[in-house]
């Protein structure tokens, strides 16, 4: 029997072939039955296998209502997400893999969806609805327009002194520009402010997006700033959940083993997580029934995110630049390597984990043990290139912390200085065999320029201000261990290298 096309009239066959065993579906009402009280800007994989996740069990198994959610896409690329969505009626499949097997699931909580570029104007008026209590956003760390050594926003921004022009109220670029326009909206009919919620894997991801858009509103009226200042929610939030990149295989087998014909399916791991400030303006999902961790400040938010950035993140920069260096494919791959499997632990376990704070109820050795079982699921097949994307926006939060944190106590960092060499090498784009390979970061012209400056010493690459802080480029002991570090991979790659850094 050929696969069935996902749309709300084929569920009912699509189990019934399938069996409840193999997949679920949802059974609640969705399109003009419920009210979409979160609107979502950034609708990719993570999003999918995440937020969505978590409102779709609300809507399933508690009867929320009032919290479907209409996805945006600001991007020209995002135009491939809409037509996928539109074509079966948004609903797509959770692909949870592990070892113990495959299970699908899907997902009806997005109930629409705008396209930005098509009708900008109808974006600002979904946020601005009544009906519309959170906006939502996973826009990796480069849409918020953040100057990772100034910690302000980056005015001068093109895109941002476009937005910043009055005469473009009806059709931003950024996410501020929307972001300003609604809220303004909202003010003028006299509504709360809806409650602006980071689902970015950055640290302090809703202090950061309450600074930014104070400062961009600042920037345009005073007293309207001051009235986000005042009113705004823009809750801090732990986010965690590998999610890979969607390969036609994953296609093919959902097709295959479900009998689902599904545009772009969602891949995943059974693992997930979620740690929320309760800080909300204009109410919130019971979030708590579907075991999202909803904590009373920003003090705890933050410590656990400290644990997942440092030694999730962390690893995965450990797996993924090298890895990929050394000719690497798959993160699981790098895993099934006993060398590069014990640098990883030790990294962890020596340099990471001394840093970290102490949360009650919290084992970090069995934090790291689960870390190293997920990292080696070789059923999610997690490719490098995605771990590395953006590394501009992810090296500076996930490894120079841990290195800063360890000159000034003295401790030891020399695998964290491995890992950061083995990015400014990476950022060349030929791996140790010398094949090419994509550097996609939106610095990438200016790092590879400051890469072919500097050889192969890092002092070039550590100038660049808005990325590292004179803590590291002024460290003796840190510019000597990162150089060496350099030095060694430069001459005899990364799997000739690595052994010096294992014990």
């Amino acid at each position: 029997m050929p696969p069935l096309k996902l749309t709300s009239q084929n569920l009912p066959q699509i189990v019934a072939t399938a069996g409840e065993s193999q997949v679920k579906i949802p059974t609640y009402a969705r399109g003009g039955a419920v009210k979409e009280g979160i609107v979502h800007v950034g609708v990719g994989g993570f999003h999918r296998a995440h937020l969505a996740v978590y409102v779709d069990q609300l809507m399933q198994h508690h009867g929320v209502t009032d919290y479907a959610i209409c996805g945006v896409g600001l991007q020209p690329f995002d135009a491939a997400m809409r037509d996928a969505l539109a074509s079966q009626d948004h609903l797509y499949t959770v692909i949870e893999r592990s070892g113990s097997g495959s299970f699908a699931h899907v997902v009806g909580s997005i109930n629409s969806y705008l396209f930005a570029p098509d009708n900008r104007e109808a974006v600002i008026a979904k946020m601005a609805h009544p009906d519309t209590h959170i906006v939502s956003m996973t826009i990796t760390e480069s849409g918020y327009y953040y100057n990772e050594n100034t910690h302000e926003l980056q005015s001068e921004h093109p895109d941002i002194q476009y937005d910043l022009d009055p005469a473009h109220d009806a059709a931003p670029r950024t996410i501020f520009g929307f972001l300003y326009a609604a809220l303004a909206r909202r003010y003028a009919q006299g509504l709360n402010p809806f409650t602006v919620m980071s689902c970015d894997n950055m640290q302090k991801n809703g202090s950061i997006t309450r600074h930014m858009l104070e400062s961009f509103a600042r920037l345009r009226n005073p007293a309207f700033a001051q009235w986000i200042a005042d009113h705004g929610a823009f809750p801090n939030a732990m986010v965690d959940r590998i999610t890979p990149q969607t390969a036609a295989s994953d296609k093919a087998a959902l097709a295959a083993t479900v009998g689902i014909e599904d545009a772009w399916p969602v891949i995943t791991e059974p693992f997930m997580q979620w740690v929320i400030e309760d800080q909300f303006s204009d109410g919130r999902p019971p979030f708590h029934k579907v075991g999202v961790q909803v904590v009373k400040d920003v003090h705890d938010v933050e410590e656990f995110e400290k644990h997942k950035l440092r030694l999730l993140n962390g690893s995965h920069s450990a797996i993924g630049y090298p890895g990929q260096l050394a000719g690497f494919q798959y993160v699981h791959e790098v895993m099934a390597d006993p060398v590069y499997s014990q640098f990883i632990w030790q990294m962890m376990q020596e340099e990471v984990k001394p840093s970290l704070p102490e949360i009650p109820g919290v084992d970090v050795d069995r934090y790291c043990r689960t870390l190293v079982e997920r990292f080696s699921n070789p059923t999610i097949m997690d490719q490098l290139p995605r771990i590395c994307l953006n590394a501009s926006g992810k090296i500076p939060q996930f490894i120079m912390p841990s290195i800063a944190e360890a000159i000034w106590v003295t401790g030891p960092f020399r695998r964290l200085c491995f890992v950061a060499a083995a990015w400014f090498r990476y950022i060349g784009g030929v791996d140790d065999s010398g094949k090419p390979f994509e550097v996609d970061d939106p610095m990438r012209q200016e790092l590879q320029d400051k890469a072919r400056a500097g050889g192969n010493h890092p002092a070039e690459l550590l100038s660049i201000r808005n990325l590292f802080g004179d803590d590291l480029r002024e460290d003796e002991r840190f510019m000597k261990t990162i150089t060496t570090a350099l030095e060694d991979i430069a001459r005899d790659g990364v799997m000739k290298t690595m052994p010096k850094y294992v014990d």
